[in-house]
């Protein structure tokens, strides 16, 4: 049996069963490896030789985190709570509530494509901006499971489809892996060979506006508009909105979200804005809101070292190839299934390329694709599986805002959703581009 499939299978049927991520991420990997015949000795020191790489991440995660909580304590939340009950005014007016909806879904769209091109953060300001206005998704009784799949749809497309930010270096990834498998390829024709599997990620979008469009209701406290007072200093806002920026100047300036993060700490506790008495139990709460993701990246990048190393991957493609015989149509297919099942286990598309490039590069020549299809064929299944990986940033920073109250599940309210919605029509999509459009 290929060990990939098994080491994949066996840590998506423990999630789904509500078994911890981290838990089947290992319980995956140390399968996987014996499967491909490593021994238990082997098999551990892959998987913790892989460990470090997601240090720095979790780091980063954890003063996001404690970034977040304190953005919290400034009482901004309270005063967006009180923007949108004033422009609901009052229960039944559905006009009002409809309004509220579609700037809240704007703003979380907008700012998860701008964190990929125009302000290249990723997922850094879904902490910062998602838990302050859980209230108001409360209120106006939004399924997260929509907002889930909203900010999956921006965290993902613009990089597949826009050469700009994370999609320079993502496409950069895919013309240099495939040219050194043997095919030259120019970067500007990748947004034109993406062009039609981002579609596939715009159907997905609007899947999701229909599946979960339903009301649902979370706990939370009644709020009356009248007796809802709001007391914030301006001066707190000003040292907030300086915050954020100089947070975010920092990251971009150094790439790192760790000097970014503590640059909007600092401003917020040297202005005022937050005591110094109250740092440690806030940085302690932040980083307890994060800790599950940091766990689940560092044990992700153990995951995908013990993939690695048992060289299945190759083996998958070529026992694939070998059994459809020259059938184009079902041999794309099956390659983008297994660009999926790669991209779900180690939960990074920019990791995949190099991963599957060097092998789907010769089958695709064998096959008479033509370069532009090739790109397609690539990028597409690189992309597949971002969207519904247990340990994936698309699906692990979006819980990590949602919830923060315990009312979200990262399996059944996150990866399920944004599995059904992404994976299935990029599938559909892909396949199109590649035998029909290019």
């Amino acid at each position: 049996m290929n060990a990939v499939l098994v080491a994949v299978g066996v840590m998506l049927i423990l999630s789904l069963l509500r078994i911890n991520v981290v838990f089947s991420l290992i319980i995956g990997a140390l399968i996987g490896g014996l499967t491909a015949g490593l021994s238990v000795t082997e098999t551990i020191e892959a998987f913790t030789g892989g460990l470090g790489a997601g240090a720095t991440i979790a780091l980063s995660y954890a003063l996001l985190g404690g970034f977040a909580v304190a953005i919290s304590r400034t009482g901004i939340p309270e005063l967006l709570v009180g923007v949108i009950l004033k422009l609901v005014k009052r229960e039944g007016d559905s006009q009002k509530v409809g309004l509220a909806k579609v700037l809240v879904f704007l703003l979380l769209l907008m700012m998860a494509i701008f964190s990929q091109n125009l302000i290249p953060i990723h997922i850094a300001f879904i902490p910062l901006l998602v838990p302050p206005i859980l209230k108001v998704l409360n209120m106006l009784h939004v399924d997260r499971r929509l907002i889930a799949c909203i900010l999956a749809f921006g965290l993902i497309t613009p990089y597949m489809f826009l050469p700009y930010g994370f999609g320079a270096i993502y496409q950069q990834i895919v013309a240099t892996q495939m040219g050194l498998s043997g095919l030259e390829i120019a970067l500007s024709d990748i947004p034109k060979a993406m062009a039609v599997p981002a579609l596939g990620m715009v159907f997905g979008l609007v899947l999701a506006f229909v599946l979960y469009r339903k009301p649902r209701v979370y706990k939370q406290e009644d709020v009356v508009v009248e007796e809802l007072k709001v007391n914030v200093k301006k001066s707190s806002i000003i040292f907030t909105v300086i915050a954020l920026i100089a947070a975010l100047y920092v990251q971009i300036v150094t790439d790192s979200m760790i000097a970014g993060a503590l640059a909007g700490i600092t401003v917020l506790y040297v202005s005022g804005a937050l005591k110094w008495k109250e740092a440690d139990q806030l940085l302690t709460e932040g980083m307890r809101m994060m800790a599950f993701v940091g766990f689940v990246m560092i044990t992700a990048n153990g995951f995908a070292a013990v993939i690695n190393a048992t060289g299945h991957v190759e083996s998958l493609v070529k026992a694939s190839a070998e059994l459809l015989e020259g059938n184009v149509s079902l041999a794309v297919l099956i390659m983008l299934i297994i660009g999926l099942i790669v991209t779900m286990g180690i939960g990074s598309s920019f990791a995949t390329i190099p991963i599957i490039a060097a092998i789907f590069v010769p089958l695709s020549v064998e096959l008479g694709l033509s370069p532009l299809a090739t790109i397609a064929l690539i990028g597409t299944a690189g992309a597949l599986g971002d969207a519904g990986s247990p340990a994936s940033d698309s699906t692990l920073g979006p819980t990590a805002g949602l919830s923060v109250d315990g009312q979200h599940n990262h399996i059944w309210d996150t990866c399920v959703p944004t599995f059904i919605c992404y994976n299935i029509p990029l599938v559909l999509f892909g396949w199109i581009a590649v035998m029909y459009v290019l």
